[in-house]
């Protein structure tokens, strides 16, 4: 009888332990991910600059143009939009062959610009001034919360929420503001990523 009370104890405590880690409001949110260049999609008014080894005159720097092509001398309008850096160097570089011998094209992104509003972080809810800023490396919740200029006297900073898109699915995750803020508890204190919304509630009259 005994044994069979230990058993069920245990039981017990193995359901409690899984019923606490699923459902609610995740730990913390991954990394961000930081894929290389060569794999950006290139977008409309994104600045690339076209070098053609040994031949300096064949050489741009120039903006996407609305319809998603560049001009390129010698062989002209050139498809860039929604292409790769290293997709539109090999069309140019198959292009430029019928005047140029063996032709060496590389292509480089000088300034991302397509994606200014994808990659911003947004700050929204009881803070001074809701806010709308560039995503930047490193970023961190507590870095957008002060460009917002920190939460006004009707906030509840304990139970706000960082949210974020991944693969269809927005999840949310709890921040501790005010222990971020007051406390020095970093726990909370995540790392942004591009598309981020962070949102401080107000507290309950």
């Amino acid at each position: 009888m005994r044994m069979f009370r230990q058993l069920i104890a245990v039981l017990l405590v193995v359901t409690l332990a899984a019923c606490a880690s699923g459902g609610g409001l995740a730990e913390a949110p991954p990394a961000p991910q930081q894929g290389p260049v060569d794999d950006y999609a290139i977008g409309v008014d994104d600045v690339v600059q076209v070098t053609v080894w040994r031949n300096p005159e064949l050489g741009i720097t120039v903006p996407v143009r609305p319809d998603g092509r560049i001009s390129v001398p010698l062989v002209g309008d050139v498809m860039a939009g929604g292409l790769t850096p290293s997709q539109v160097a090999a069309d140019i570089q198959e292009k430029l062959s019928t005047y140029v011998r063996d032709p060496q094209v590389a292509v480089i992104l000088t300034d991302l610009r397509s994606h200014e509003y994808l990659s911003r972080v947004r700050v929204t809810g009881a803070v001074r001034q809701p806010v709308s800023i560039p995503y930047r490396q490193g970023m961190t919740v507590l870095d957008a919360v002060l460009a917002a200029g920190g939460v006004n006297e009707f906030a509840a900073p304990d139970r706000s929420s960082l949210y974020r898109k991944t693969e269809g699915e927005t999840l949310s995750y709890a921040i501790r503001l005010d222990k971020i803020i007051n406390r020095g508890d970093l726990s909370t204190n995540f790392t942004v990523a591009p598309g981020d919304v962070i949102t401080v509630p107000e507290r309950a009259f």
